[in-house]
């Protein structure tokens, strides 16, 4: 009798064990193999989900990229261990840094990047200051921080940014693609001078002192090679990378004709008009002054889609300056001298973007040209208290305070700097007018066009931001505002590339929580007439108390009653009573914040995970029903199910 077993017809629980730990390893090979393959095959592929585009660079800053023909070197210095208590510092950066990665990712090599900690008393330390870097104080230990960026080129020039700040970051990417821009484009811009004004000053004569040149001017003349284009000109030379016109007085129409081509085919111009120049001298045939002291600029302004009457002064009650007119006299505020400030700016525009204080004098007011087709962005602007007055009555101005008679502001916030944008139309449709220079004659512009003009010439007269004193027997200039810095700014962006214009301002990395703003301004509604109830009643229970106690002082009641002890202890545990009520009011303006935070809390690290792993399980449970379905089914002998 035969008693062996006949074999199984279905491989045995060790072949199937085999053949499961071979199919692990198998996708653990596999899964290696497509993570190193793809890190090759998708390098530089990346996708942005964010709202705004956080992470992706403009396409004029990839423009400004691949147009570097030489190396260019960025040396990143932030330091760690003095930031690890300011998270929102270190997060920035961590943003710059990504950014400068994605840029030097995308320049073909020719962009190199190195992140440097500087620890104190270190080499890259002494790099740092080599740089013109200077470390910021944080904390309240003594400790200080480097964050800033230096690029150096292959001609050794080099540029700084000296320090990343916060308030900033919509202007991040502009202000690291202008500094790339500088390092691949070494040649100084080149700023043409139209001016009727004594800006370069005077030497001394016999005659008497000379004048020294307008710290403004100065100050440009350092960042740009500024050439004055003299008298009667007709032509502008293509070297020239924009036009500063400063109080262009009368100019003769071939000199208007050479400006409107040179804008036409692609020219930048910062235009400063007046209608009541005070740093003019021109003075009528009875010699007074203050006659023929304005400037207009017809017939272009109008072409460039800007209405602007030169009869016409702004007069702004709040933000009027209080000045002195003469020696030994008080100062008294004056409608016509403006002080401008944050809020007056465009905080969208990186020219204004960063400013403090700019301050006007007797200025003009431009507007939109209606159907002119152009883009009209207000760079500075009035207040609601302001008003149009008559370039008339400053003509000769013994008492400031006479323009408040019959002042009445309009509530209209005037527009005294302005961005103008888009297609421009000759202002000369006739033709080029007698004594032009010959040339293409254009009609319309070649490029869209970027102009700026303000209304006003004074505010770059060092009477109205700078002060000057003798250090050592040397001229010391101190600027107390920011009118300087804003002419540098405008000729800055318009002598940058067209690419490096068209970056604008972007939407900030670091979002605002609105719901919890929203809620603590529902609580503060709901709940400050409380606070305001119970501080009220506790003032009044302190003062109560203050005069039981003054009368238990007083040497005619050194003993006190007992309605007077009753009433003080009343008082007492009234004033705590409203105390601990004042303090749980108080505490409830952030019980929906924290209840909001819980609740995000739950859903993050419960409620998510939960639902990932109920998935997880489902689908396990799925797969085992349809194998536990396949090996119920009957199979033929031989077949592995």
């Amino acid at each position: 009798m035969n008693t062996d077993t006949p074999p199984s017809s279905t491989p045995n629980t060790g072949t199937r064990r085999a053949l499961g730990a071979s199919a692990l390893v198998a996708l653990a090979v596999a899964f290696v193999a497509v993570t190193i393959l793809s890190s090759f095959a998708l390098r530089g592929i990346r996708l942005d989900l964010t709202e705004n585009r956080l992470y992706s660079i403009a396409s004029g800053t990839e423009k400004i990229l691949a147009g570097i023909n030489e190396p260019i070197t960025l040396y990143f210095f932030f330091s760690e261990q003095p930031s690890r208590d300011t998270p929102d510092l270190r997060a920035y950066a961590e943003r710059v840094r990504e950014l400068l990665e994605e840029m030097a990712q995308r320049s073909s090599g020719k962009l190199h990047l190195t992140v440097i900690d500087p620890q104190p008393f270190s080499e890259e330390e002494d790099r740092a200051n080599g740089f013109g870097l200077s470390p910021v104080p944080v904390g309240g230990r003594g400790d200080s921080l480097f964050f800033g960026l230096a690029g150096t080129n292959s001609t050794d020039g080099h540029e700084t940014i000296g320090f990343f700040q916060p308030d900033k970051e919509e202007f991040l990417e502009y202000d690291i693609a202008s500094l790339i821009y500088r390092l691949a484009h070494p040649r100084r811009p080149v700023v043409g001078l139209v001016s009727s004004l004594p800006l370069a000053g005077a030497p001394a004569s016999a005659t008497g002192p000379g004048r020294p040149a307008w710290a403004g001017i100065a100050q440009l003349s350092g960042l740009f090679d500024v050439k004055p284009l003299g008298e009667g000109f007709t032509n502008i030379a293509k070297d020239i990378d924009v036009l500063l016109l400063v109080h262009p007085k009368q100019l003769a129409a071939p000199s208007l004709y050479a400006i409107d081509q040179f804008v036409l085919g692609g020219g930048k111009v910062l235009a400063m008009v007046d209608p009541q120049a005070e740093q003019d001298a021109t003075r009528s045939p009875e010699g007074q002054p203050g006659a023929g002291r304005s400037s207009d600029l017809s017939p272009l302004l109008a072409s460039w889609g800007v209405e602007y009457d030169s009869s016409e002064v702004l007069g702004d009650a709040r933000k009027a300056l209080s000045v002195t007119l003469r020696p030994n006299q008080p100062a008294v505020r004056h409608l016509g001298v403006q002080a401008f400030t944050r809020e007056d700016f465009n905080a969208g525009d990186v020219v204004t973007a960063g400013l403090d204080a700019i301050n006007f004098m007797t200025s003009g007011v431009l507007k939109p040209e209606a159907g002119s087709g152009l883009t009209f962005e207000p760079l500075i602007q009035s207040s609601d208290q302001a008003a149009l007055l008559s370039s008339a009555r400053f003509t000769v101005l013994d008492d400031p305070t006479t323009l408040l008679d019959g002042f009445k502001a309009t509530g209209e916030r005037y527009v005294v700097a302005a961005r103008i944008r888009g297609d421009i139309k000759t202002a000369f449709p006739a033709g080029p007018p007698a004594g032009a220079e010959a040339g293409a004659g254009l009609k319309t512009s070649t490029t869209p066009a970027n102009l700026i003009v303000i209304a006003d010439t004074d505010m770059l007269s060092d009477l109205l931001w700078v002060r000057t004193q003798d250090m050592f027997g040397q001229r010391a200039v101190v600027a107390w505002a920011n009118n300087g810095d804003f002419i540098a700014n405008v000729l800055d962006n318009l002598t940058g590339s067209a690419d490096l214009i068209s970056i604008r301002g972007r939407q900030s990395f670091f979002r605002p929580f609105i719901r919890v703003d929203g809620i603590r301004q529902q609580a503060d509604v709901r709940l400050r007439s409380k606070e305001q109830e119970l501080d009220m009643q506790l003032q009044e229970t302190e003062a109560n108390l203050q005069e039981l106690d003054t009368a238990k002082n007083d040497r005619t009641s050194l003993v006190m009653t007992p309605e007077q002890e009753a009433e003080v202890k009343h008082f007492q545990e009234e004033r705590t009573r409203i105390r601990k009520e004042l303090r749980d009011v108080r505490r409830s303006l952030d019980v929906d914040i924290n209840t909001l935070g819980t609740t995000l809390k739950v859903v993050n690290i419960v409620l998510v995970p939960a639902l990932l792993t109920v998935g997880v399980l489902i689908a396990a449970l799925l797969r085992r029903r349809r194998r536990a379905a396949r090996l119920a089914t009957p199979q033929p002998m031989g077949a592995v199910p």
